[in-house]
């Protein structure tokens, strides 16, 4: 199978192996970084067992991959078709909108940041999520919030993902999403990688975007939110007071 078919496990279990929970047969990010689990190119039942031992009972993660065909007794909380895009290459403007600023987001941003994608939808983002690589935004010139920012999640053998790419309602049109793109491409492209990109099939507007800045599609695949079976463990506390 082609790694990019499986981007998620052939990123936890190579380059970012070292933040990776779990083993041979499942892993997955700290929750507290990101949502996403893996499993083989081919998981067994075992890999499921595995992946639900992981998890824990009755608890959620989320897969992305070519093929999702979990076990009956896994629930299918969410589901949807996605399309990874690739950059071939190439000229880039990155010349920035008038008046604005790009700058890397830290720690400190993290509350905005949160904020900004509960306003915006771009997918599943967490108070770490900015520890897996690079994050850029744009503050409001007037009142300095935050408005639009994009970032690198899942990193592949020779691959970057560019994720989290979203613009507050009232700043779209301006071009600060492709430009805060282009600026992580040229990032991405100056350490040798290659960047890529998933999108919600139906974020017809997102994929119309990527396809005019030049990026390839390379697959659609599947992304699914899904329940480990059996019942969370409750652990009763002992009141205090």
């Amino acid at each position: 199978m082609d790694l990019l078919a499986n981007a998620a496990w052939h990123a936890l279990t190579g380059p970012q192996a070292p933040i990776a929970q779990g083993g041979d047969l499942a892993v997955r990010f700290d929750p507290d970084v990101s949502v996403f689990a893996a499993l083989p190119d081919r998981p067994s039942p075992e890999a499921w067992d595995a992946l639900a031992e992981l998890v824990g009972p009755g608890n959620p993660t989320a897969l992305i991959r070519v093929d999702l065909d979990p076990p009956p007794d896994w629930t299918e909380l969410f589901a949807g078709v996605g399309v990874q895009m690739a950059w071939p290459g190439g000229p880039l403007d990155g010349s920035p909108p008038d008046g604005f600023e790009a700058i890397r987001l830290t720690a400190d941003d993290v509350p905005e940041m949160v904020a900004l994608v509960a306003r915006t939808e771009p997918g599943p983002f967490a108070d770490r999520t900015i520890e897996l690589g690079t994050y850029l935004g744009v503050r409001d010139p007037v009142d300095g919030a935050l408005v639009a920012m994009a970032g690198q999640r899942l990193r592949p053998p020779g691959h970057v993902e560019i994720s989290a790419v979203c613009t507050d309602v009232a700043f779209r049109g301006r071009g600060l999403a492709r430009w805060l793109v282009e600026l992580l491409i040229e990032d991405i492209s100056g350490r040798g990688d290659v960047a890529i990109l998933h999108a919600a099939a139906t974020n017809t507007g997102a994929v119309r975007l990527y396809r005019a800045m030049g990026f390839v599609t390379v697959r659609e695949l599947r992304f699914a939110a899904l329940r480990a079976p059996g019942r969370p463990v409750v652990t009763d506390q002992p009141v205090i007071g």
